[in-house]
């Protein structure tokens, strides 16, 4: 047993459980993990054994819970600072906080008419032209911070952090549904996409035998 926990749910479908387990999994950090299948009879009383909002991901570090994707990030960046979760760089770090941020408040059309699927393939989905534009401002965002503080490196501010975590499951929806890419965001995808952590958590999602009928066409 570690001193770590992370609540998560369907591996498959849970996109805030793939956020708070990638940022966690930066660290290096050994932790457990309690998977709840989600959208199940019992989830909601399952989950609020564990979490005040009744939502997943929740982060149990000893006597410390932390309910939210984007505040365990931030945690985590503080307990484990040598794990880089936000660029070094003053105006990189800020750029980085506000695409998180954009991430975590908005693109309420892409999430509900792409949901994550991580084993599904849904290439003749198509999307609403509402979709689209939400599309269009993220692979912007992607361009830009790219072109700004990429580096040498492959991912938004050259190593992994905390914005590519947020991201990470629009990724697996842009693969999901067959999504037309600029070659800098393709590119870009196609790094998140190998990345470790990320091969280690769809071979897992492969392997669950819970289905979602929401998010299944």
């Amino acid at each position: 047993m570690t001193d770590l926990t992370l609540v998560l749910g369907n591996k498959n479908y849970s996109s805030w459980s793939l956020r708070g387990w990638l940022a966690l999994k930066q660290t290096g950090a050994e932790f457990d993990e309690l998977v709840i299948p989600l959208y199940r009879d019992d989830y909601q009383v399952e989950i609020r054994r564990h979490s005040p909002s009744g939502r997943v991901p929740v982060l149990r570090h000893g006597d410390v819970t932390i309910w939210d994707s984007l505040a365990i990030g931030e945690y985590l960046a503080e307990v484990f600072p040598e794990s880089g979760l936000w660029p070094r760089d003053r105006v990189a770090r800020a750029t980085a906080r506000a695409a998180a941020a954009e991430m975590h408040a908005g693109f309420a059309a892409l999430r509900e008419h792409l949901p994550m699927n991580i084993r599904g393939r849904f290439p003749d989905r198509g999307v609403t032209p509402e979709v689209q534009q939400e599309i269009n401002r993220i692979t912007a965002l992607w361009r830009d911070c790219r072109t700004r503080f990429g580096g040498d490196g492959p991912f938004l501010f050259g190593d992994f952090t905390i914005a590519d975590v947020m991201y990470a499951p629009v990724v697996t929806r842009f693969h999901t549904f067959a999504i037309d890419l600029d070659e800098t965001s393709s590119t870009y995808c196609a790094a998140v996409r190998a990345w470790p952590a990320m091969v280690e958590w769809a071979a897992a999602a492969a392997d669950e035998p819970w289905i979602v009928d929401y998010a299944e066409f």
